[in-house]
């Protein structure tokens, strides 16, 4: 009798190359089960930006809804394709682009059940499979970034793909809680981690390879990054939880909610 191997969770280097392989197979073997786990949240055609439940229709971080009708809009990161769903029905023409495959096959999954059918794309963020100037607007909620060792590299992919005045709205996990445990209730209240910390969070196999890989950046890392890829930050929202969302993600909960951002939103343009 054999029993499955359980990663093993350690903090060392991980570059592009292999990054980019584990997380495309991590995201292959659970794409399944994240769906099944968050996929009422997320609902088939609803723009969420994180675990805290902040709506795009209320947040207008893209702009206004009606001024979102005709734009070509890349969503990076888009797993079963929500979000892109909810921009097609406010008149956008999305196209929905995921490393990993499984996920993309969900998107099919769901269009196939009665929702808006958007193109989809699997591609790496880092090397954007479109010509100069192809979209007006692009946006990633929780998609790519925190999952890529070089984030100015897909930036300035990102840049390459918009056209001038172009938007370009991301979220990720908020840095500060880098220096948390990654547990939803008071264990997860103390600093245990410097903040400082840069080195990767890995899970390997028994071979020592990766197969699961996500990058810490300070914030300051992060608003370097941006402008070291091409754009100009307009605004940073951290939300705040919400009272009506009483569920737990990971590590996100309504407790640590109160007392630490758990999401960071960075909103730039490309002038």
């Amino acid at each position: 009798m054999t029993t499955e191997y359980e990663p093993e969770a350690t903090r060392r280097a991980a570059g592009d190359t292999e990054s980019s392989r584990a997380n495309r197979g991590w995201w292959d073997r659970n794409a399944d089960e994240y769906q099944n786990e968050h996929g009422s949240f997320l609902g088939d055609d609803r723009f969420v930006w994180g675990p805290e439940g902040l709506d795009e229709v209320e947040a207008e971080l893209l702009g206004p809804a009606e001024d979102l009708a005709g734009l070509d809009v890349l969503e990076i990161g888009a797993g079963a394709a929500q979000c892109s769903r909810w921009l097609a029905a406010q008149g956008a023409r999305p196209v929905a682009l995921d490393v990993s495959h499984r996920q993309l096959q969900h998107a099919v999954r769901i269009s196939e059940n009665g929702a808006a059918r958007v193109p989809l794309v699997a591609a790496d963020a880092s090397v954007l499979p479109f010509r100069d100037g192809s979209f007006d607007l692009a946006c990633s909620a929780y998609g790519a970034v925190p999952f890529v060792a070089d984030p100015v590299q897909v930036f300035r992919e990102v840049r390459r793909v918009l056209r001038p005045g172009g938007r370009w709205v991301f979220s990720v996990t908020h840095p500060i809680r880098w220096a948390f445990p990654d547990e939803p209730g008071p264990e997860g209240l103390t600093v245990t981690s410097s903040y400082f910390d840069r080195t990767p969070y890995v899970e390997q196999d028994e071979r020592g390879n990766a197969v699961y890989v996500e990058h810490h950046r300070t914030l300051g890392d992060r608003v370097r990054d941006v402008v070291a890829g091409g754009f100009r930050l307009v605004d940073l929202v951290e939300p705040q939880w919400p009272a009506w969302n009483t569920s737990e993600w990971g590590g996100w909960s309504p407790l640590r909610g109160e007392l630490i951002p758990g999401s960071a939103i960075f909103i730039c343009v490309r002038d």
